[in-house]
């Protein structure tokens, strides 16, 4: 899998070469980040590569709580990082067997983790991300977790925490009509 980076600063670089104009070929690309990357760098992304901003329609209100927010010191002293996984159920018996795969963002302190949506968004852009490990859970008569490495695509990346951070305040798409 081709692999590109994404730095503090928001840009893409692709072997060592920041990466000029329209990424949309980069998007199956594996995500690696820059040491010390942020969420304040997630969102630089879109001032750079505007384009991207059409990938998910929670993305407008998302950049705007992140337009509306201090230049810095946006950190949360309940978690030490934010880490980006992924998720693999196999559901069985009883019932249809199914499989769903999804991606969390979640808050890490020491080794327990914790939702982010009781933490203000201005809370969390300056929180350090890292990439974190594929948990594979297989529910049946027991429940047994596996922990794998794994690749996130640019697309994942993007979609999964942005969805995450759908549920921080109001968005328009989860507003319930009066």
């Amino acid at each position: 899998m081709n692999k590109i980076t994404l730095r503090n600063d928001g840009l893409i670089t692709q072997n060592d070469k920041v990466v000029e104009g329209d990424p949309l070929m980069l998007l199956s690309c594996g995500v690696e980040l820059e040491a010390g990357c942020t969420l304040r760098s997630f969102f630089r992304l879109f001032e750079h590569y505007a384009v991207l901003t059409k990938l998910n329609p929670f993305l407008p209100d998302c950049l705007g709580q992140f337009r509306a927010c201090p230049p810095s010191r946006c950190t949360c002293d309940a978690i030490d990082h934010l880490a980006f996984c992924k998720t693999i159920e196999m559901i069985g018996f009883p019932g249809e067997p199914r499989l769903e795969i999804y991606s969390s963002l979640y808050g890490v302190r020491g080794n327990a983790t914790c939702e982010i949506k009781s933490y203000p968004f201005e809370n969390l852009l300056d929180m350090p991300v890292k990439l974190g490990k594929l948990k594979h859970v297989i529910f049946g008569d027991k429940v047994d977790i596996f922990e794998f490495d794994t690749v996130f695509s640019l697309f994942e990346f993007i979609d999964g925490i942005v969805w995450e951070l759908s549920f921080h305040g109001t968005s328009k798409e989860c507003a319930l009509r009066r």
